[in-house]
Order: C-alpha cells, then structure tokens, then sequence
C-alpha cells in the first residue's frame, strides 16, 4: 500500500465515529478516491475490482422462461443471464435447437393462441400482456403461425 492509500484509510475514521453525520455527495467522492488510489497503486487489484460488476452467470431456461412474455430484447436477456449476445444465442440454440428470437415468437403466439381461447380479452390486449408492441404486427404473424387471424379464435 502507498503513503497515499495509508492516508486514505485514516482519511474515513470520521464516517465511522459518527455516521449519522455522513454527507451521501462527500461518501460518493471518498469512494471516487478510494478508486483512483487502488488504481495507481495496482492495476491489476483495479481490474478484478471493475470485474465484480459483471453480471454473473444464471440459468438461460430461468431466465427466459421467466421473462420471455416481457417486451424485453435479447440484449436484455443476455445481459439478465449474465452472458455477451453472442455467447447467450449460442448456448440458447444448444439448448433449445433454433435461436432465441424464433423461440420467444413461438411461445408468446401459443400463450396467445391460449389466452385468445380461454378468456375475454381483446386481440391489442393479448398482444401488449405478451410483450407484442404492435397489434397489427402480432395479428399478422399469429395468422401466419394458425392459419386464421386472433380474433377469430
């Protein structure tokens, strides 16, 4: 440790004497401090320090079955599953055996084609509470999907 970072632990007794005292603006720069002093101090503790906001690794079917009725973009999800695109379409189409867009299509139009059988709600309706954006769009490819549009289901 530096003369510096030394001084810089010292520098923080006051925000432990007396909490209740501790600016929220004055703690941000102290830690803003705490970051600058690492880094010139060792670049290497630094960068692992960087990598523990990298999203760890979870469950692709939890994550996409949790999530696939959301109007959420694959982006999103891969970033939810703790993966880059392209590592998340890769593991997905190893998974499941096509890619995630066409998956997502699929599911929401037979939780569509469900919900459009079962209750009383309109088409727009079916279409927004599955993460469809457009309910033209969503008409037009459940017809291709079945063979007949929404509403006559």
């Amino acid at each position: 440790m530096s003369d510096r970072l030394v001084a810089y632990c010292w520098s923080l007794s006051p925000y432990f004497n007396d909490p209740s005292q501790v600016n929220p603006g004055l703690l941000r720069l102290k830690v803003m401090e705490l970051l600058y002093n690492v880094m010139d101090c060792s670049k290497n503790i630094f960068r692992q320090m960087l990598q523990l906001r990298q999203p760890v690794k979870t469950d692709i079917h939890r994550v996409v079955e949790e999530n696939y009725t959301s109007p959420i973009s694959l982006d999103e999800l891969a970033y939810l599953s703790g993966r880059s695109l392209s590592s998340f379409k890769r593991e997905f189409q190893d998974i499941y055996g096509e890619p995630p867009a066409r998956w997502i299509r699929e599911k929401r139009l037979a939780k569509a084609h469900e919900m459009l059988r079962s209750s009383s709600l309109s088409v727009a309706d079916v279409a927004y509470s599955l993460g469809f954006e457009n309910p033209t769009h969503f008409s037009r490819i459940f017809k291709q999907q079945y063979g007949y549009a929404p509403s006559q289901s």
